[in-house]
């Protein structure tokens, strides 16, 4: 399963990153825009690789990062 990293805006700054989530790619290869959490993210939000979980200036969502660590295997460090 592929891993997505997709934006949630601030209100006051609609292109303001708030936090990252990460999503699941759905079957048909589409990027969804329900998080890990269950949190609805706008269609158009920003999208990032999996890979840049935790690599951002903005947090991250504790909920999506506790999911997403479960359902990717470990690496060794520095790989």
């Amino acid at each position: 399963m592929r891993h997505v990293v997709r934006a949630e805006y601030r209100y006051d700054a609609p292109d303001e990153v708030k936090t990252w989530h990460m999503v699941r790619e759905r079957r048909n290869g589409e990027i969804g825009h329900v998080a890990m959490c269950g949190r609805r993210l706008r269609e158009d939000a920003e999208t990032r690789p999996g890979t840049e979980w935790g690599r951002t200036d903005e947090v991250f969502c504790h909920s999506c990062g506790a999911l997403y660590l479960r359902e990717v295997p470990s690496q060794p460090l520095g790989a």
